[in-house]
């Protein structure tokens, strides 16, 4: 009689059980690692396949949007970039004008012209009156003289000349213009009024002193507007100024100058 031969049912059984438990322990695991993941998103052990980049608080920039952030950032190079074309044109155009004014002053040498007082005679300077206030007038002879080789001198109007004496303006004028072409010598007569001039005590005491000792202090104070010429070239309007001291012996007549020095200069910008 033949054998029968029956399967092994208890080996497929325990073998589908092994299966199905590593099933269910790889599933549970799973599910465990995902409710963890989803349950702590700050998981100091991320899943598979992620990478973690720990940047420093101190480096972290926050901006609504990408492109708000690129919009700010070529706006600020672009600021930069305006500012430093602006400070390199105004760092070549300060060269240039130094370099211009050097080669002007090694061409042309300027220089101021000099000032001098040649006459005065003196009406009005009456201290002895019983009024407080005198009109004087003075008649000056004044010497200008334009040592520069290449350059003339047009004085425009409204030429102004003072005589003080300390801080008081005894009288003025203002002169018509004129032109004084270079290394030149110009000779001109003036006439300064003033009207009712009022003297303290002291300076009248003074003023009476000083013409018993024969030396009476007065200042001449000239400012004039003038444009030089530069062969065919005529530039802005500058100021010439003229401070001189002049000490005379009286306050009438024909005065004679005892001593007499002037200060001279020029403002290149009025």
């Amino acid at each position: 009689m033949a054998d029968q031969v029956h399967p092994n049912t208890l080996s497929v059984s325990s073998n589908s059980q092994t299966m199905s438990s590593e099933e269910s322990a790889l599933n549970s695991q799973t599910t465990s690692s995902e409710e963890s993941t989803t349950s702590n998103p700050y998981n100091p052990f991320p899943a598979p396949g992620t990478y973690v980049i720990h940047v420093p608080q101190a480096h972290i920039y926050q901006c609504p949007e990408n492109g708000q952030c690129y919009t700010n950032y070529t706006r600020q190079k672009s600021r930069q970039s305006q500012c430093c074309c602006l400070i390199s044109v105004l760092f070549t155009l300060v060269v240039l004008l130094g370099i211009y004014a050097g080669v002007f002053y090694l061409i042309f040498r300027p220089e101021s012209p000099h000032y001098a007082i040649d006459h005065i005679d003196i009406k009005g300077m009456n201290l002895t009156s019983s009024l407080s206030t005198i009109s004087p007038e003075f008649s000056l002879t004044i010497k200008i003289d334009n040592g520069n080789d290449k350059i003339g001198m047009y004085y425009e109007n409204d030429i102004n000349v003072e005589i003080f004496y300390k801080d008081v303006m005894l009288s003025n004028c203002v002169m018509q213009a004129f032109y004084q072409p270079s290394n030149n010598m110009t000779v001109f007569q003036t006439v300064l009024k003033g009207n009712n001039v009022d003297l303290r005590r002291s300076d009248r005491r003074g003023l009476v002193n000083a013409v018993t000792k024969r030396s009476v202090p007065l200042s001449l104070k000239l400012r004039a507007p003038v444009k030089i010429k530069l062969g065919y070239i005529k530039t802005w309007k500058i100021r010439i100024k003229a401070d001189c001291d002049v000490t005379v012996d009286r306050l009438t007549g024909h005065v004679k100058i005892v001593h007499k020095h002037c200060n001279n200069g020029w403002d290149l910008w009025l």
